[in-house]
């Protein structure tokens, strides 16, 4: 039996296509209206000369901050991805997965002056990827993670756990994917443990929802 972490990647890699239309064609309407502008905002608002897109996808982020002028780097795990993000101009952008990055397997440069995850922070053990990720920032520097809101989703269950996302509402040929969820305080505690000091949390909101779309982060690098 495959466990979830193995499972999560298969479906992003049987997602990839699906995923790059959905995005593209602005079909997922919370980004469309909400988030990508909350981590575009985020990102700016530190004026950045040097960003790394941790779990870039199919590079939307990407194209946006070389539109401004910012110069950044992309990796994501999934070929296919970057594939896409690289035939739509995106900046650099290369293969890299988590456990090439928590090893340093690969070469993707340090010294950034921000690094970002857009929803891309999905599986359970995601602290040794957070310190690997202070270990290539400049003194000063900050993460920046968005992503699903606990409250939001937590639907009765306000504990850590393996969920699932169907992708239910969106057309193409979707294979469910599993998530893992966490508290708002289990977040806290993995960003600490990571040698990262929170200091900005934000909850996105459209004016007409009642519920916040998103959870976003921005934690320092300490010491």
């Amino acid at each position: 039996m495959s466990s979830p972490e193995s499972t999560l990647l298969q479906s992003w890699h049987h997602n990839a296509r699906a995923w790059t239309e959905a995005v593209r064609s602005g079909a997922i309407e919370s980004r469309r209206q909400v988030t990508d502008q909350a981590m575009l905002l985020a990102v700016m608002g530190r004026q950045p000369e040097r960003v790394l897109d941790l779990g870039c996808g199919e590079g939307w982020l990407l194209r946006a901050l070389a539109e401004r002028g910012v110069d950044a780097l992309g990796v994501d795990g999934d070929p296919t991805l970057i594939e896409a993000a690289r035939e739509a101009g995106s900046s650099p952008a290369q293969v890299a997965s988590y456990e090439d990055l928590v090893e340093a397997k690969v070469d993707i440069g340090r010294d950034y002056d921000l690094i970002c995850a857009n929803f891309s922070l999905l599986h359970q053990d995601i602290i040794p990827l957070l310190a690997a990720m202070h270990a290539l920032l400049v003194p000063g520097g900050a993460l920046v993670i968005q992503t699903l809101h606990p409250w939001s989703v937590a639907a009765g269950d306000y504990q850590d756990g393996w969920r699932e996302e169907t992708f239910d509402g969106l057309q193409g040929d979707w294979q469910p994917m599993p998530w893992y969820f966490r508290t708002l305080s289990s977040w806290l505690n993995a960003l600490d443990m990571a040698g990262l000091q929170l200091t900005g949390l934000r909850e996105p909101q459209h004016p007409q929802s009642p519920v916040p779309q998103s959870l976003l982060m921005i934690a320092e690098r300490r010491g």
